[in-house]
């Protein structure tokens, strides 16, 4: 080995280790590993930094491969702050989504949202609409381990649209292989239902995990990725064996324990070995079921992801029950709710500063790329022009606004073939509010709704007060389901405002519909978009309903 006057290796050695630990990347993970380690330490030492973050990049590759989660977000916090050193790049934004990955996997919830949405900013900061794509995927993916699959579902389909044909190999194993992951998450929460709406929704959702995963292969092979073959083997054995197709699910997860053992993919391997026992205990073999789930809960103590030690204590709860064991199957039990209960809070936690994380983030890159000519819409009065077309009372834009800016908008959206979403908010029951509390108060509640959605909305979409007590908000470049995001948290934030303050006894609440193009017409998305409205009245108001 050549080395430094000082016996350190010298730069053509840390090379040569990047190169054969490159090298590993689809082969042995541990030498890999070894080898991006050796390179790190050597590279810290003599203050190499380009070299110092390639190993770091590399050692956290191995790392989240191999599933040694608490090793690779040790090594993440001391390569993050050197890579935002260097501003916004492809390789943060990647170390930030495996990051986040790692601590949603772990139940950490808050700090996963954190750095999911440091990475969607810093893929927006540099424009590239594949890398936006893959952290919209990534938020999905956090949002499914905090119990929200379907949430994570819009974000996913989000950014499906935003690539739509352009998408690669790369993008379509990711996403086939999240919204497989998501289907089969819908079902667990389903699954235990008594309600048939539930159980056939719990169903489909198992032949879409299966399709998707399935998806995943043609993929996964083109780019020689055993990993995300691994996993698609084992995500379509999980979907199967649910579905009662026991012999192609043993295959699958056999074939997927091999490769995940073969690579050193320790979390699929863990995984699968779970999977294999509940198909044991199906086939009536509780006692090597047992067998199998206490010794990979042994094995992984510390170091699996928690929604598989719940599923281990669970399925091992099941398995001591059938052979008559009362102490074992009481522990497993007890274990399994004791965990279940503290990852229902975080992950309610979670949810309600998911809400509150997104609107910052969009805040800031609506006001990063807004054009000056947006701004009137948000009540901002460039002239004197500008004032005729401001209601006087909200400062939103008025009707004559609407016909001055609503046809480019339409126009673009026709042209681009992007998303354009259309909601139509009515105060429910303002008639009663203004005669209770007199029409001084009824103008307040509208001045105080018409701040909430500039604080809700981008400074690029068109705010209009439309009626007396009904607003108009488009949203260019919004698909329905991120557009009904948006009017879910406004709703609820108009429900829990303090309007005592205003006024003793005085509460306020939403009925909001949402109309998407096409048709790129104006009057039909109005139209659709005031039908969508008073259906959410005739369901009981203070509710966003879909054209």
């Amino acid at each position: 080995m050549q080395e430094t006057l000082q016996g350190q290796p010298d730069g053509e050695q840390i090379a040569a280790w990047l190169a054969q630990a490159v090298a590993q990347r689809q082969g042995n993970l541990d030498l890999g590993l070894s080898l991006a380690s050796k390179a790190w330490d050597a590279a810290r030492q003599q203050g190499f930094l380009a070299e110092q973050l390639e190993a770091g990049s590399l050692r956290a590759f191995f790392q989240f491969r191999r599933g040694d989660a608490p090793a690779m977000l040790a090594g993440s916090q001391q390569l993050l702050p050197l890579l935002r050193d260097q501003g916004s790049s492809a390789l943060l934004c990647e170390l930030l989504r495996w990051t986040a990955y790692a601590c949603a996997e772990r139940g950490d919830f808050e700090t996963a949202l954190a750095h999911v949405t440091e990475s969607l900013a810093r893929a927006h900061e540099l424009g590239d609409p594949r890398m936006v794509a893959i952290a919209l995927n990534a938020t999905g993916a956090c949002l499914e381990r905090m119990g929200d699959p379907w949430q994570g579902a819009r974000m996913m389909r989000e950014a499906a649209v935003l690539l739509g044909d352009a998408a690669s190999d790369f993008e379509l194993m990711i996403s086939h292989n999240n919204q497989a992951t998501i289907a089969l998450a819908t079902f667990n929460l389903l699954c235990h239902s008594e309600q048939a709406e539930h159980q056939r929704e719990g169903a489909e959702a198992l032949r879409c995990a299966a399709q998707h995963a399935l998806a995943v292969r043609p993929h996964a092979q083109a780019l020689g990725d055993a990993f995300f073959t691994a996993l698609s083997d084992a995500n379509r054995g999980e979907a199967l064996l649910q579905l009662g197709e026991i012999d192609a699910a043993a295959g699958l997860l056999r074939a997927a324990l091999q490769l995940s053992q073969q690579h050193g993919f320790a979390a699929v391997v863990w995984r699968t070995r779970c999977l294999l026992a509940e198909l044991s205990l199906l086939i009536g073999r509780p006692l090597e079921a047992l067998a199998e789930l206490e010794a990979v809960l042994l094995e992984t103590a510390g170091q699996a992801q928690t929604l598989l030690v719940l599923r281990l204590h669970f399925a091992a709860y099941r398995a001591a029950k059938l052979l008559g064991d009362s102490a074992t199957a009481l522990q497993h039990l007890e274990r399994f709710q004791t965990l279940e209960r503290h990852r229902g809070v975080t992950q309610l936690m979670a949810q309600a500063r998911f809400f509150v994380s997104r609107l910052e983030l969009e805040q800031g890159l609506g006001a990063a790329g807004a054009a000056a000519s947006a701004q009137p819409a948000a009540g901002l009065v460039a002239g004197d022009s500008d004032a005729a077309q401001l209601d006087p009372l909200t400062g939103l834009g008025n009707r004559r606004c609407f016909e001055s800016r609503m046809p480019a908008l339409v126009r673009a959206a026709a042209q681009n073939a992007t998303a354009l979403t259309l909601a139509l908010i009515d105060l429910d029951r303002f008639k009663l509010i203004n005669e209770e509390f007199g029409e001084a108060v009824g103008d307040q509640v509208l001045q105080v709704l018409a701040q909430m959605l500039r604080d809700n909305t981008r400074s690029s979409d068109l705010l209009l007060r439309w009626g007396g007590e009904e607003i108009l908000v488009v949203l260019p470049d919004t698909v329905p389901d991120r557009a009904f995001e948006v009017c879910e948290r406004l709703r609820q934030s108009v429900e829990h405002y303090p309007w005592s303050q205003l006024a003793a006894g005085l509460d306020v609440t939403l009925s909001i519909g949402l109309a998407n193009a096409p048709p790129y017409a104006s009057d039909l998305l109005v139209a659709r978009a005031e039908s969508a409205m008073q259906r959410a009245k005739h369901l009981g108001r203070n509710r966003v309903a879909l054209a």
